[in-house]
């Protein structure tokens, strides 16, 4: 059965971050071990009630990409064993589908997003203003339609309980330089199609990605965190799919679509969810994570 954990504690390690989802600890030459707990995040905040299995989930479909994706660009992961790292006493059966050993690197501080169909906030940038990150798109596109081409669509990265923004390519290389700018823009793109067409196969459309990216002291860089995961990506079942309405997703689209129901400001804290709204979301992970990746939590 898939293990809970709404907040990891590993004494003897050095937590250097605890994220949205995942909390990340120091390791000795410059390595961390990053485990992804069962706290889910909407709207940019994170709510109070696990989704028990969410973590193992997210790690085992990112580990897939991860691995069938490295022809296209490097990744953080290590081939360490947990056993190895974990502090003496730790429930290895509580941490071994949700935690990996990964490179240290240097994150590249922005959102890495592609976008193949008009849905979230580049639909509604996209009524607002005909156009998405500084891109002008064709007059007349509907919610949901599929782009002429994917498109590098970045945001900032926000702190926990901020806002993400979407800003310009422009705004990106202000940032981090031209040739960084131009091989994330790149590896997004590259990684999405190989994805989408990969995902395309198995009845699944990805409409939407995020990435994050890191150099190492060479400056080489890696895809990190994690990989096409239901948090990350927008994924709808092809034959549910209709033009013109936010399609069904086996991701949390259905708690935000709950979420708006509510009068709630989008504001810290967050709501409490209804127990079938977590069972619902669940079933919605394991599955994508069955379809995409061949792969059961039992």
């Amino acid at each position: 059965m898939p293990t809970t954990l709404l907040q990891s504690d590993l004494p003897g390690l050095e937590l250097i971050h605890r994220g949205k989802v995942r909390d990340v600890y120091a390791l000795p030459g410059e390595r961390l071990l990053i485990v992804a707990t069962d706290r889910l995040s909407a709207f940019d905040v994170v709510l109070p009630d696990p989704i028990p299995g969410k973590g193992e989930m997210l790690t085992q479909i990112s580990n897939f990409w991860f691995g069938k994706t490295a022809h296209i660009v490097p990744n953080h992961l290590l081939d360490v064993p947990l056993a190895e790292v974990l502090p003496p006493g730790t429930d290895l059966k509580l941490y071994e589908k949700r935690a990996v050993v990964a490179r240290r690197l240097k994150p590249v501080p922005v959102e890495a997003i592609a976008r193949g169909y008009l849905i979230g906030s580049g639909w509604k940038d996209y009524q607002a203003t005909g156009a998405l990150c500084g891109i002008r798109l064709p007059a007349g596109l509907r919610q949901a339609e599929q782009l002429p081409e994917p498109i590098f669509t970045p945001s900032t990265k926000a702190a926990v309980g901020d806002h993400d923004e979407n800003v310009s390519f422009d705004a990106v290389v202000d940032a981090v330089g031209l040739e960084l700018a131009s091989q994330v823009r790149d590896a997004t793109l590259a990684i999405y199609r190989w994805a989408a067409a990969y995902a395309a196969e198995r009845g699944i459309i990805i409409a939407d990605t995020k990435f994050e990216f890191g150099t190492d002291a060479d400056g080489r860089l890696y895809v990190m965190d994690e990989m096409l995961t239901p948090d990350s990506s927008r994924f709808w079942p092809a034959d549910q799919y209709r033009v013109g309405i936010s399609p069904p997703s086996y991701d949390k689209q259905f708690v935000r679509d709950y979420l708006e129901t509510l009068d709630w400001n989008k504001r810290a804290p967050g709501p409490h969810i209804p127990a079938g709204v977590i069972a619902g979301t669940a079933a919605k992970y394991a599955e994508a994570l069955q379809r995409l990746a061949g792969i059961r939590l039992d």
